[in-house]
């Protein structure tokens, strides 16, 4: 069994993640394909995509949906985190090889990140986290950085792990969550008083960072687009939920965060 990923070794954790989308079908080809998510299941209308049996991503089929708007609350992007980072120099050796598109490629300090959109304008990042001994912190703020990805670097882990992708390996999890949100305090202060995150870094008045249990963060909001949104439309393609897997002492419930946002939390 593969050791899971210090991100959902804590008391509370994204599982999973929903979409919604006019193409299901289309959109979660594009999952298998590019992301290396694999077909777990089908519930009704949405597919179930996953990784190493555990599932990660629900599509929901909707032809009526309106596209997705960028400037709305919504999602900004969800992240894969890949268990090793032999496991990221693979899919970016592939991506070098197929010429696939990608948004941007970034050094965090506590993290080496690969950006990408969906053909439904979903944010995806792929990742991989540095060991969290290594992490910078000054006392309950964590160093975070966005720095160029050492490409070259990174791709001499094969040096040694020469194996090629073939597919999001078991341990992928979804590491974090990054929504779109009017306003930075209101979103701070909902996750706290809400699921007793704990603010890890802020970027100014524009993002705000969240975590538990001393992960650089599982949940970001920022208004990089989308400074004084209201509620979200819930007719649009885009975010459908993001599950929280909790095992303090909670309920499982679904909440809306001040933007509409869904927030379903599993206790376990």
């Amino acid at each position: 069994m593969t050791r899971l990923p210090f991100a959902v070794t804590r008391p509370a954790y994204v599982e999973r993640v929903g979409l919604k989308s006019r193409d299901a079908e289309t959109l979660a080809q594009y999952y298998e394909n590019i992301v290396g998510l694999r077909e777990m299941a089908r519930r009704g209308s949405s597919i179930i995509l996953g990784a190493g049996g555990r599932e990660l991503l629900e599509i929901e089929q909707s032809s009526a949906l309106k596209p997705e708007d960028p400037r709305s609350a919504g999602l900004f992007h969800t992240a894969f985190l890949l268990p090793e980072r032999a496991d990221l120099a693979r899919w970016i050796r592939r991506a070098i090889d197929k010429q696939l598109p990608v948004a941007g490629a970034s050094d965090h300090a506590v993290s080496e990140a690969v950006y990408l959109t969906d053909p439904d304008g979903n944010g995806i990042e792929i990742y991989t986290d540095r060991a969290p001994d290594t992490w910078k912190w000054n006392g309950d703020q964590v160093h975070m950085v966005t720095d160029a990805m050492d490409v070259n670097g990174l791709l001499q882990e094969l040096n040694n792990a020469p194996s090629e992708w073939t597919k999001a390996p078991e341990g992928t999890v979804v590491g974090h969550v990054h929504l779109r949100v009017g306003q930075i305090q209101p979103a701070d202060d909902w996750w706290h008083d809400e699921l007793a995150f704990d603010t890890v870094a802020k970027y100014g008045s524009k993002a705000v960072f969240l975590s538990s249990g001393g992960y650089h963060h599982h949940i970001a909001n920022n208004i990089w687009q989308s400074a004084g949104a209201g509620k979200r439309d819930l007719d649009r393609s885009g975010l459908s939920f993001v599950q929280i897997n909790d095992t303090r002492d909670v309920k499982t419930r679904v909440i809306d965060d001040p933007w509409g946002n869904e927030i379903r939390v599993n206790k376990v």
